[in-house]
């Protein structure tokens, strides 16, 4: 009888440890699954094709509204105020947009984004001939900027549930690409189309591109798990930043430190750049009326195209870019700004320092792309799965902080020293060197660290 029982006794022991092995290899064999996932699976080309429609129409609209601003007024103080007051709702709205991208379905967040801009779109192309033009468009910039603040987290949040961990590097690179893609071929027609058509054909093109992202984007299906939310949305907002912030400051101080580079390359480089291409090319350097706003189409699409190569070579050398060597990258950015003065200073050909301009605009735009992938992919893999949201939307938020600053400062700048507009760009040059330099110190600390 002993016996009978020791042999069941152990024949229930041999029994749950044969599950318990089973159940391990199941779960390994999932692990491995998930580890060798496609890049390209279904739902991550719908997210693409949606960001291609959806970001061409972005782009479009984002450089004729301010492009007819500064043709209507032909004011860099009013330019950059009207720019910088665009950002303002974005930061205020990103936290949102890391909630919502944690705790509702992120297809849902895009679909009803993309249809509300078309929307937007469509009351503006009723509004703007008849009402005071700075108060609705500056209006409409903030709604287009403030929707890019929620959508934006729950694009970036979609990644690490479509793509592997070992996928992050080059699912982010070929997201940058196609924004790149699209902000090249964006101004480039919008440019085409505003000086031919005007910007009511501009304004009904680009609804239609948001419709038809929105439509596209209902077809994706992105694994989400709903989180208990008992509290309101204000409550949520503060509740979830404030975690965010913690998690960066002890548990992760090194996306602090990622975060104060980046909002000082915005401050001084990016916003010089996106104040100080438009209002020299249309107002400084005298290339013709008739063919300013094409040439100018032509120079953001310089820049896209360097945001595409820059992409592109993020893809191609994904296994050979190290934390090490970032700082490399922004200080060659600070140095090609040094030759867009000097040639301004030293020719007095409007074409000549056309060229010169795109073509280090075009430089910077590749080392700079390169690095914000490299820095985008770095904050994901150091952020935990269930704080992706929450944490992008803060590295989001307080990067953008100091663009709207940016845009402010070199609108007074450019106004106050006009005639002479070479000293603010030499200005940009010397700052941003100051921050690439101090910058590569610190990724060389972080590397040791690392090891």
């Amino acid at each position: 009888m002993k016996i009978r029982i020791a042999r069941f006794v152990y024949g229930a022991a041999l029994y749950k440890s044969l599950g318990t092995f089973c159940s391990l290899c199941k779960k390994q064999r999932r692990n491995e699954e998930k580890m060798n996932q496609k890049l390209f699976s279904k739902d991550f080309i719908l997210v693409i094709i949606g960001q291609i429609i959806s970001l061409f129409g972005n782009a479009t609209i984002r450089f004729a509204l301010p492009l007819y601003l500064l043709n209507q007024t032909g004011s860099s103080v009013i330019y950059g105020n009207v720019t910088a007051c665009a950002f303002i709702p974005a930061i205020l709205l990103s936290p949102v947009g890391g909630i919502l991208a944690d705790r509702v379905n992120k297809r849902n967040v895009m679909v009803i984004l993309d249809f509300f801009t078309a929307i937007s779109i469509f009351v503006f192309s009723l509004l703007f001939l008849h009402v005071n033009l700075i108060l609705v468009l500056t209006i409409m910039l903030m709604l287009l900027y403030s929707i890019a603040g929620i959508y934006q987290p729950s694009v970036q949040a979609s990644i690490p549930a479509l793509v592997s961990q070992s996928n992050y590097m080059a699912a982010n690179s070929i997201v940058n690409v196609i924004n790149s893609f699209a902000t090249l071929i964006g101004p480039i027609f919008g440019g085409i189309l505003y000086s031919t058509y005007g910007l009511q054909c501009v304004l009904w093109v680009c609804m239609v591109c948001f419709v038809l992202s929105a439509i596209m984007e209902l077809f994706i299906k992105i694994p989400f798990i709903k989180q208990d939310s008992n509290s309101g949305i204000c409550r949520m907002a503060i509740k979830d930043f404030s975690e965010s912030i913690q998690f960066i400051r002890k548990e992760k101080p090194v996306i602090g430190k990622v975060l104060l580079v980046v909002c000082g390359i915005n401050l001084f480089l990016s916003a010089m750049i996106m104040v100080g291409m438009p209002y020299i090319i249309t107002e400084v350097l005298n290339l013709g009326e008739l063919q300013v706003n094409k040439l100018l189409g032509y120079a953001e699409g310089m820049l896209a195209a360097g945001g595409l190569i820059g992409g592109i070579c993020t893809g191609i050398f994904a296994n050979k870019l190290v934390i090490k060597r970032a700082g490399i990258l922004i200080i060659v950015c600070a140095l090609f700004v040094f030759p867009m003065g000097v040639s301004l200073l030293l020719f007095s050909s409007g074409f000549i320092n056309y060229l010169v301009m795109i073509l280090c605009g075009f430089m910077i735009m590749i080392f700079s792309t390169v690095f914000a992938v490299q820095m985008l992919s770095f904050v994901q893999v150091e952020t935990p799965q269930h704080l992706i949201g929450k944490v992008m939307s803060v590295v989001l938020t307080i990067s953008m902080c100091a663009q709207p600053l940016g845009n402010a400062l070199y609108g007074i700048l450019f106004e106050w020293c006009e005639g002479i507009e070479w000293i603010v760009i030499l200005f940009a040059g010397f700052i941003s060197l100051i921050i690439a330099i101090r910058a590569k110190n610190i990724f060389v600390k972080m590397s040791l660290k690392e090891k």
